[in-house]
C-alpha cells in the first residue's frame, strides 16, 4: 500500500542527523476499486426506453371491393391545418347534409373534449385527414389524443378537394 523510504543522510561529524522519511503512495488499489464501482454502477443501472405508441396498419386487400361502406352517423372527420387549428366535423364531406366544420386546438378543452363527448359510440370511426400546411407534431397530438381518449378505430387518410372547400367557408 505505502511505503516509507528511508535515506540514509551519510555526513562527516559525531551528531547523527535526522532521518528525513519520503512518502510514497501506491494507487493501483485506488484505482481499481474505481473501476470496480464504475463498472457496477453501469451494470445495475435501468437506461432509459424509448416512449413508442404502437400503431397497427391494415393490410392492403387484394381488392378494395371488400371494404365495408362507412355510415356517416359513425364518421368523425379531423383536419389538422396550420397554426395548431383543428378543424372538424361529424359525417362525411359526401353527406346530403352539409357537414358544420368547427374549429378547435390540440388542448384537452380542445379536440379531446369532442372525442371524449362522440366516445359513447361503439362503432365510431375518426378520419384523421392532415392538411398541407399542417406540420408533423400536429400528427403526433392527434394520435396521442386518439391514445388518451381510447379511441381504437381511426384511419389517416388524404384529404379531400371537398373537405378543403368547408374548411375554406370556416376560415
Amino acid at each position: 500500500m505505502a511505503e516509507i523510504q528511508a535515506k540514509d543522510s551519510g555526513g562527516k561529524g559525531g551528531k547523527p542527523k535526522a532521518k528525513k522519511h519520503s512518502t510514497k503512495i501506491d494507487m493501483t488499489p485506488m484505482v481499481d476499486l474505481g473501476f470496480l464501482l464504475l463498472t457496477f454502477f453501469v451494470m445495475t443501472t435501468t437506461l432509459a426506453k424509448p416512449q413508442t405508441m404502437e400503431i397497427n396498419m391494415p393490410v392492403k386487400a387484394k381488392d378494395q371491393e371488400e371494404q365495408s361502406q362507412l355510415k356517416a352517423s359513425n364518421a368523425l372527420t379531423i383536419l389538422m391545418g396550420e397554426n395548431n387549428k383543428v378543424f372538424w366535423y361529424a359525417g362525411l364531406p359526401d353527406a346530403p347534409a352539409a357537414p358544420g366544420v368547427q374549429v378547435t386546438d390540440y388542448s384537452a378543452n380542445g379536440i379531446r373534449k369532442v372525442l371524449l363527448a362522440r366516445r359513447s359510440n361503439k362503432d365510431l370511426m375518426v378520419l384523421i385527414k392532415p392538411m398541407e400546411k399542417g406540420t408533423y407534431k400536429n400528427m403526433v397530438d392527434i394520435l396521442d389524443e386518439m391514445n388518451i381518449t381510447g379511441i381504437g378505430k381511426y384511419a389517416i387518410i388524404d384529404v379531400d378537394p371537398r373537405d378543403e372547400e368547408l374548411v375554406k367557408k370556416v376560415q
